[in-house]
């Protein structure tokens, strides 16, 4: 570990390969890759992800935040629908919208919360009632675990930056530091 709280060893793993399937929003040629594995009812990925989403403006066109699903199943007992109803949300093309929606409305995720914020973001409220119940995407997210697990990932919020797995502190000052010191060392 290095001062600010990052492994200077890459994790070497295909788990980390950002693909066509990640959710990802910034440019697939940015200088910094975030990949972010999380849980919607953790309240430390929503903190994370608060300060992710006002580093993004500052860095704009430096840095693709990727998103992965890690819904801690045994804690949250609402975290794995919530990951689903995202997946809902992206087949109508409203992934991020519902992601950053629910992280907004963290406190409320029932079924029939998940529902009215589909409704919310664009969705068909049969269609998202319909895809929950029959577990639609649930291999989706079961894809997002597995690779977490490959890389060793035990909790939320896991964040690796180029490759790297980030450990320091994700507050917005500590973040926007780290990113900025991954994007000079790519771009040097």
């Amino acid at each position: 570990m290095n001062s600010r709280g990052r492994s200077d060893d890459p994790v070497d793993h295909s788990a980390l390969a950002v693909s066509d399937l990640d959710h990802a929003d910034g440019p697939a040629n940015a200088p910094a890759t975030l990949l972010v594995y999380g849980d919607y009812e953790c309240p430390y990925t929503r903190a994370a992800h608060v300060a992710i989403r006002r580093v993004q403006p500052r860095l704009a066109g430096l840095v693709r935040y990727v998103y992965r699903h890690f819904p801690l199943r045994a804690i949250h007992s609402h975290a794995q629908h919530a990951a689903e109803m995202s997946e809902v949300a992206n087949a109508g093309g409203k992934f991020w919208p519902m992601h950053d929606h629910l992280f907004r409305h963290q406190g409320a995720l029932e079924d029939a919360d998940l529902v009215r914020y589909a409704t919310d973001v664009g969705i068909d409220a049969a269609r998202a009632r319909d895809a929950l119940a029959s577990h639609a995407h649930v291999g989706r997210v079961d894809a997002d675990v597995r690779s977490a697990l490959d890389l060793g990932v035990r909790g939320t919020p896991t964040l690796f930056i180029n490759g790297v797995r980030y450990t320091g502190d994700r507050g917005v000052p500590a973040l926007e530091h780290a990113l900025r010191e991954s994007t000079a060392r790519r771009t040097a």
